[in-house]
């Protein structure tokens, strides 16, 4: 059994899912190095949950604390009408689909946070990218890089993966008919620590303040099935004309979108790949299992499969962990990717009909009382998803 301790481990990608396995990696006693191909750490960033057994890894690691003092602490989240009316509201957890102890923060917060953890006992490598890879573990750097031979690499670099494309070829990425575009925006709607949603059809667009920021975050889902456009500039071209219709405060937000120097475009979409692993590469995270933001898993399923990849690879070594680590992981992963086909479908309305008898029942709701009880039955299929695995002590 080729054992962890001292192992070079190679992890492509600095987000959530390598940085977490990161620090696992080194705790199990392996010589760690993360490559990633940014020229910096990446702040701010969308918000995200971490949910259920993913809140036991966080523990575990003894950064829970942290974590919970950076949350969003958005208190609200309304749904608006064309003219800015509140159609429903609710409080924030109901919301976003959040219950028990699950806790919402921003992704560039954990992500620092699981960075400064790893101080010391993990070197990084920003602006760097792979750009060859043999089964043997033999990686060649991009630019002029030197060739070095790691006992395991990882792809942690997400769901466009170059480390997964030269491991297992093309292919793995299924489309759920639908793109996503977030971006920072000015905080000229006043908001302090709420969420609005105004929904058309075929296009639904979230604004929401969060503590400690000033400015706010506009998030934009639409359908479509047209290829994704390559290139900052095309993208938000192709994001201003599926919007030109859109009232309420699209327009201004889009005119805002100009400016905005973390403008983030993709589809929404998941990997689904027969095996996470070949040689001496494996994957983990969204590279591997990408349950797409509609899930709102991406971010626990990452930090579950670094606590559980590094976990066997200590306990099985580096040739039966990366196996024992998919029987373990599978089904977790299969149970929280169900969510997001079914959570797009209810996030952007197909018709003006369905929009239409959406805010009616939205409406109604809104008025009679226990209706935070009648609205948590509906987060019921995430929380069952999201606590879907019994995890390992290792």
């Amino acid at each position: 059994m080729t054992r962890i301790a001292n192992a070079r481990i190679l992890v492509s990608g600095a987000g959530i899912a390598g940085t977490a396995l990161a620090w696992w990696l080194a705790e199990h006693g392996a010589d760690v190095t993360v490559a990633e191909r940014a020229e910096e750490p990446r702040d701010g960033g969308y918000k995200v949950d971490i949910r259920g057994a993913a809140l036991t890894v966080v523990d575990r690691m003894g950064l829970l604390d942290q974590a919970r003092a950076v949350r969003t602490g958005v208190r609200a989240g309304s749904v608006v009408d064309a003219t800015g009316r509140r159609v429903a509201s609710m409080d924030a957890d109901t919301f976003g689909g959040r219950v028990h102890d699950d806790a919402e923060l921003l992704r560039g917060d954990l992500a620092r946070i699981l960075r400064e953890a790893t101080t010391g006992r993990v070197g990084y490598r920003f602006g760097t990218e792979i750009e060859a890879l043999d089964p043997d573990g033999t990686v060649t750097f991009a630019n002029g890089g030197a060739s070095e031979r790691f006992d395991l690499v990882v792809g942690a670099d997400g769901l466009r993966s170059r480390t997964r494309s030269l491991a297992f070829g093309e292919g793995g990425v299924h489309d759920l008919g639908h793109y996503i575009a977030i971006c920072s925006v000015p905080n000229h709607l006043g908001l302090d620590r709420e969420e609005l949603t105004y929904v058309g059809p075929g296009r639904t667009t979230l604004v929401y303040s969060t503590a400690g920021q000033s400015d706010a975050k506009a998030m934009f889902l639409f359908s479509g099935d047209a290829p994704r456009p390559q290139g900052q500039e095309a993208q938000k071209r192709f994001l201003t004309q599926a919007y030109a219709q859109e009232g309420w405060e699209v327009p201004r937000l889009l005119e805002a979108m100009g400016d905005a120097t973390d403008f983030y475009f993709d589809t929404i979409s998941q990997a689904r790949l027969d095996r996470w692993s070949t040689g001496r590469v494996t994957l983990v995270g969204d590279a591997a299992y990408c349950a797409s933001p509609a899930s709102g898993q991406g971010t626990s399923l990452a930090l579950v499969g670094a606590y559980v990849l590094a976990g066997e690879l200590a306990t099985a070594g580096l040739d039966e962990g990366p196996h024992r680590y998919e029987e373990l992981m599978r089904p977790f992963v299969v149970a929280n990717q169900k969510l997001g086909p079914a959570n797009i479908k209810r996030m952007v309305l197909r018709s003006r009909g369905q929009v239409r008898m959406s805010m009616r029942m939205l409406g109604l709701l809104n008025r009679l009382p226990g209706k935070e009880r009648m609205l948590a039955k509906v987060v019921e299929p995430i929380h069952r998803a999201a606590t879907a695995i019994t995890l390992p002590t290792y």
